[in-house]
């Protein structure tokens, strides 16, 4: 099992010097001391919109990029390190492990008040991939979604990238294993090397981040995750009701990728757009696809054009839904 990385007082990245990070006290559980890392720009006015960025697995946030378009187009922004993840692993932890997704509604509800209580005005949520799925369930059951007032999903995980064939024989053997094995890992290593790599600008990618946060082959995913994961999409999919309106982006295609795989960089190699297209719709009253052609699975990362086109679009949503 991945043990965490706590430095000094707490984990810090050489693009912090534009951010304030509020470290979290959360209540002790199941593996000790827990906190969690509120990131605020220092761009921020306190006197507007805001929003507030909830990363995916094996992921925390490194995209300061994101947060300038939100403050020159008039939102504060604020961001959120899951506990167990990047800033806020600490030695004694097991990186990205949770036994439930609602275990991040404390620092999301924290967070939620905070941000309230400096701009006087509801929050709207962004969430990635597993991100996706965590604040698509706090909009529906969150302590605070009466201070929501929109979301926005990066290419969330709304269903496991198998066939449902795949996926009905996966629930039925997990049913078992996670009787007998629920803390051990279905895959010590789970991502995809050629994802992480098409990312980082030491490999192929333009971008700078913390590779011991977020290693190339992931971290382990464990049985116990797998159950809250399925859990909450099951959920999602049978009784979803969320009163906001919810802006869905994705990328054109997707697929799974083999070793020297092309066109890694242009395509969602970890979650299937289709199951976003099928389920998205079904998650509120008032919900928009946006798809951005030859987008990667963290659309905000991909190439240039298909970002800023992504931006532009999700700017002009914003507007229009009046957030």
């Amino acid at each position: 099992m991945a043990k965490g990385f706590y430095l000094k007082k707490f984990n810090m990245e050489a693009t912090d010097s534009n951010f304030d990070l509020e470290i979290i006290s959360l209540k002790d559980d199941y593996e000790g001391k827990a906190v969690a890392t509120l990131i605020k720009a220092k761009a921020n006015t306190g006197n507007r919109k805001s929003v507030l960025y909830i990363h995916g697995f094996v992921d925390y946030f490194f995209h300061p990029h994101v947060a300038q378009k939100f403050n020159d187009n008039g939102f504060d922004f604020y961001a959120l390190d899951l506990r167990k993840y990047g800033r806020s692993l600490l030695k004694h932890q097991h990186a990205c492990y949770c036994k439930s997704l609602d275990e991040y509604y404390e620092e999301i509800s924290y967070s939620i008040k905070q941000i309230n209580k400096i701009s006087g005005q509801r929050v709207v949520l962004i969430g990635h991939s597993t991100g996706g799925l965590i604040v698509s369930r706090y909009a529906n059951d969150g302590e605070e979604k009466n201070l929501v007032s929109g979301l926005i999903l990066n290419s969330p995980f709304l269903e496991m990238n198998t066939s449902k064939t795949e996926l009905d024989g996966l629930k039925f053997v997990h049913k078992w294993l996670m009787k007998l094995l629920p803390q051990y890992a279905i895959a010590q290593k789970h991502m995809p090397e050629a994802y992480v790599k098409s990312l980082h600008k030491n490999y192929n990618g333009e971008w700078d981040f913390n590779l011991i946060w977020k290693p190339l082959l992931g971290f382990p995913a464990y049985f116990i995750w797998l159950k809250s994961i399925i859990y909450n999409q099951d959920k999602l999919k049978a009784s979803s009701d969320i009163q906001v309106p919810v802006l869905l982006i994705h990328s054109s295609k997707s697929f799974l990728p083999k070793k020297n795989s092309t066109g890694v960089d242009t395509a969602d190699i970890i979650l299937n757009v289709e199951h976003m297209k099928q389920i998205g719709p079904k998650l509120g009253s008032n919900v928009t696809l946006l798809e951005v052609k030859d987008a990667m699975h963290d659309v905000f990362l991909s190439k240039v054009a298909s970002r800023n086109y992504a931006f532009d679009k999700m700017f002009e949503w914003l507007k229009i839904s009046g957030l």
